[in-house]
């Protein structure tokens, strides 16, 4: 008799979604250009589903030069008008210049000696929280997730609040929120348990 596999209910049965829920969602991340890039990416989101912005994740990096900063910074601004025009991605300015935005605010963040991932990780000190949710007990924003956003409106970025950096931080794997029946909890927990942020790779 074959085993059902329990997830979080939020990952639906989509091919896509699912691996996403099973591979991606949750697992400390370092690097600071992927955080850059999770970052921007659910600022997109903002008013849609994630699912609409994760399908569209390809479309971004080739239209947003891999999330590299400084090679956004550098395209000309008539650049935006085209991008109005790319269906790869969410056609809706004040989200595209938003990326433009943080590019900016993340590189003076680097021109302050502030790496981008000790930024963000602060907020955390440096390590995943883990919790034992059920399935009703998920919130949607905390009080680290009001001091992230206050931080980083601070230095320029934008559509950062507070929603929008919890739902970050779950992905990122600063928060364990799978559920705890969910199969991913534990290697979830135990992945955070082992992440150094200072350790390389």
């Amino acid at each position: 008799m074959a085993t059902t596999i329990r997830r979080c209910s939020w990952c639906g049965t989509h091919d896509d979604y699912v691996q996403y829920h099973d591979e991606v969602w949750g697992r400390p991340v370092k690097d600071s250009r992927e955080l850059f890039e999770k970052l921007c990416l659910d600022g997109q989101q903002a008013g849609l589903s994630w699912l609409t912005v994760l399908r569209k994740q390809v479309g971004y990096r080739q239209a947003f030069c891999n999330f590299d900063p400084s090679r956004i910074v550098a395209l000309p601004e008539s650049y935006k008008d085209e991008l109005m025009q790319n269906a790869g991605i969410i056609r809706n300015r004040l989200k595209i210049e938003s990326i433009f935005k943080n590019a900016r605010a993340f590189l003076k963040l680097q021109d302050q000696g502030i790496e981008f991932n000790q930024f963000l990780w602060q907020f955390s000190d440096g390590q995943p929280r883990i919790f034992s949710r059920q399935g009703g007990d998920v919130p949607t924003s905390d009080a680290v997730s009001d001091t992230m956003a206050k931080a980083l409106k601070k230095a320029g970025f934008t559509f950062v609040g507070t929603t929008i950096c919890y739902a970050f931080m779950q992905a990122v794997g600063m928060v364990n929120d799978h559920v705890v029946d969910c199969h991913c909890y534990r290697p979830v927990s135990d992945q955070m348990r082992n992440f150094n942020l200072n350790s390389y790779p």
